[in-house]
């Protein structure tokens, strides 16, 4: 074989092992995160939860610990926000990543991996700014239920009403706009400055399109592993999902199954 051949084979074998190195190299992020979530949501569950009138408890995520600043609060609590959500979100964003990352490469730019990174990078600026008014609110709640114990004692019924609008939304051409948002792959020009937009369009287009989910996920305790899980199954499938609207259409279904439930259960405890 002529030096031509050789270079057009280690080309092809090249591209033929770019796939599982884009994936080996994502498992990385993806196990650290997963690791530091569960290592977390443990240490949170080991300093118990507060009991409030009306039969529910209180996570400690909300509040400082005993001679705690508020600034170590935001930290710590953006610090494992981050991690959840790399765990959460990446089963589904790589797909996505991967063919942008694809069409880079078939362009002939070689700094796809540092583009796609930087893509990245922006798409989880976008949670980790939706973190902060998680928290903002959090904390807000926390205040007012301790402070009103008749508040405290509607929340199960709040919570239920929540879960029932998170299943109506699923059925709306505002999900429905945003899911295809997050599913569509950006066309993306090989400058850093471009791949910071879409990273920035993208993680905006999924943020919204994950309100229903992260909602439920934030009734159901934003520190429970289960609901993590559960919550990161239904985002994957949505996003994955031949037919993402009617995915999304039967998980709407399901929320407001369940909503229905905790209504009723709230309502009628015995």
């Amino acid at each position: 074989m002529d030096a031509h051949g050789m270079g057009i084979a280690s080309t092809r074998a090249c591209r033929t092992n770019l796939p599982l190195r884009f994936f080996g190299v994502a498992a990385l992020p993806f196990a650290a995160s997963a690791t530091l979530t569960i290592i977390g949501c443990t240490a949170m569950a080991s300093m118990g939860e507060l009991p409030m009138p009306g039969g529910w408890t209180l996570s400690m995520a909300w509040m400082p610990m005993c001679g705690q600043a508020w600034p170590d609060v935001v930290a710590a609590f953006l610090g494992m926000w981050l991690a959840m959500m790399v765990a959460m979100m990446l089963p589904s964003l790589l797909p996505v990543l991967w063919r942008c990352h694809a069409a880079i490469d078939r362009s002939g730019h070689s700094p796809a991996g540092r583009l796609i990174a930087l893509m990245g990078a922006a798409y989880f600026t976008v949670w980790l700014v939706l973190g902060t008014g998680v928290l903002a609110l959090g904390a807000l709640l926390a205040t007012v239920v301790m402070q009103w114990p008749a508040l405290a004692r509607a929340v199960p019924i709040a919570g239920a009403a929540v879960v029932l609008a998170a299943g109506a939304l699923q059925f709306t051409g505002w999900k429905a706009r945003h899911l295809a948002g997050c599913r569509a792959t950006p066309v993306i020009a090989p400058r850093l400055a471009t791949s910071w937009r879409h990273g920035l369009r993208l993680g905006l287009h999924c943020s919204c399109s994950c309100v229903g989910p992260m909602a439920i996920l934030l009734v159901g305790g934003i520190m429970d592993l289960r609901m993590m899980a559960i919550a990161t199954m239904v985002i994957t499938i949505e996003r994955l999902a031949p037919d993402g609207r009617r995915a999304a259409r039967t998980i709407g279904t399901a929320f407001a199954m369940a909503g229905l439930l905790m209504m009723t259960h709230a309502a009628w405890p015995g």
